[in-house]
């Protein structure tokens, strides 16, 4: 496919963007001056790609025409430098064919990720903080800011519920295909005659929604305030800080207590319900996808069973897209980086393929 029209009107797209970027009054309007940042930063990366590749079949063109030559020390130089450029230039017109793909809701958000023990009682909830701690390992990793906006400990150190907020490059690009059921096959600590059990834990990622996205009015909102309970030490049980926030027109509730003060609960709990009723304004969106991508990738759904953590095969298989790894040790310990690229390859051939029927 000839892509040269299309990179020339980008081209003339990111002449317009240079102009505004040295405008004086680009952040008049800070968010309409992020975006504009953002388009260029992503315009001048795939021009910068066009131009790499353009050069790269220029000498791919030069060089089999000089390993037919009658110089023999030429053509022999050249020779060797055709394999190289031969892999090199697939790959360069698939990073083109990326970039040129409409971005996708919301990918350059944050994420807010929750994290819910299912079935399997005290073993799902250990599950859930065995998750919590890869995704912290994850983060810590790849210089991405983990912030704890609350959470609910079981026996044994683990959790029932835990929400968190990861802030960094693209975050909710990365994360998202992490929504869903992930099941573990493991013998459980408490298991005394050695059996294996299978226990589940719910991962949610939602894009963190801002006030500009989703606008609540503040009679659509019931705040209530509370003494805060269980462990936190003396502090948390002693003041009324946890808040409860209700989206009356959706019923949604979300309760937050684990921040020391009043004002801090609010806003952590006004993020959450932000996020969660932009993923119900995404999740519509997302009914027009093809049946194809749904069962490839699917919707991110908490009821989807993504992923299977087999500790007495060190195996991890995501069922999407068929992928099984046997590094379970070293993928529980934040190493998923290998998984969630082979998630977003599946996704992007995917969209290419309804681009190009399109």
């Amino acid at each position: 496919m000839d892509f040269t029209a299309l990179v020339a009107r980008k081209r003339n797209r990111f002449a317009e963007l240079d102009a505004a970027v040295a405008s004086s009054d680009l952040f008049d309007d800070p968010k309409r001056g992020q975006e504009i940042l953002r388009e260029h930063s992503k315009l001048r990366a795939l021009l910068d790609k066009w131009d790499l590749l353009e050069k790269s079949r220029r000498e791919l063109r030069e060089n089999e025409e000089l390993a037919s030559s009658n110089d023999a020390g030429m053509a022999e130089l050249a020779q060797a430098e055709l394999p190289a450029l031969r892999a090199l230039i697939p790959k360069l017109e698939f990073d083109l064919r990326i970039a040129l793909l409409p971005p996708e809701p919301d990918e350059d958000k944050d994420a807010i990720i929750e994290i819910r023990a299912g079935t399997g009682g005290t073993e799902a909830a250990l599950f859930a903080a065995d998750l919590y701690r890869m995704y912290c390992r994850f983060a810590e990793v790849n210089g991405l800011k983990l912030e704890l906006l609350e959470n609910s400990q079981s026996d044994l150190g683990g959790l029932k519920e835990v929400i968190f907020r990861l802030s960094g490059e693209s975050v909710f690009q990365k994360m998202r295909y992490e929504s869903g059921v992930h099941r573990v096959q493991r013998v459980p600590a408490t298991e005394a005659q050695g059996r294996i059990h299978t226990s589940a834990a719910t991962v949610a990622v939602l894009p963190e929604a801002e006030e500009v996205d989703i606008q609540i009015k503040p009679e659509d909102l019931r705040i209530e305030v509370c003494r805060a309970g269980g462990p936190g030490g003396q502090g948390v049980n002693t003041t009324d800080s946890a808040v409860q926030v209700m989206h009356i027109p959706t019923g949604r509730i979300v309760r937050c207590q684990d921040g020391r003060s009043q004002q801090k609960n609010k806003e952590a709990a006004l993020k959450i319900m932000r996020s969660r009723l932009l993923e119900d304004k995404r999740r519509e969106e997302e009914e027009k996808y093809s049946a194809h991508r749904k069962s490839l990738i699917g919707g991110g759904g908490r009821e989807e069973k993504i992923r299977t953590y087999n500790f007495p095969q060190n195996r991890v298989t995501d069922h999407r897209i068929g992928l099984t790894l046997y590094n379970l040790d070293q993928f529980i310990e934040g190493d998923i980086t290998g998984m969630i690229e082979a998630l977003y390859a599946a996704d992007v051939e995917t969209r290419l393929e309804e681009a190009t029927l399109a």
